[in-house]
């Protein structure tokens, strides 16, 4: 998967599509991350003690990796993601519209 926490993203496809947010956490195993502020649900939480009284909150929950594009540092338009090796043998990841590193 070569979408990692940290990046910043665009939605492509679901009820935020167009959004842009930073992922949170990344799931390689499921292929799915969890943006900020992007695809919320209400959850209903029951009190946890003193501290947590409960009620409706809003949770991110994860995505399909399919679904989200990195955003390019250069221009900021979705860009798919490759890889370099450089001189000194060490692995970066490359925008493939403009190809700087990520």
């Amino acid at each position: 998967m070569k979408i990692k926490k940290g990046d910043q993203v665009r939605v492509l496809a679901g009820k935020d599509r167009g959004k842009e947010g930073e992922v949170v956490f990344a799931h390689p195993a499921k292929n799915t991350v969890v943006v900020e502020g992007i695809n919320l649900v209400k959850k209903h939480q029951r009190p946890l003690g003193e501290g947590n009284p409960g009620g409706i909150i809003d949770k991110n929950m994860p995505m399909h990796v399919s679904n989200v594009a990195v955003i390019s540092p250069k221009d900021g338009k979705p860009t798919r993601v490759g890889y370099k090796f450089l001189t000194d043998g060490t692995k970066v990841r490359v925008c493939k519209r403009t190809g700087a590193e990520l």
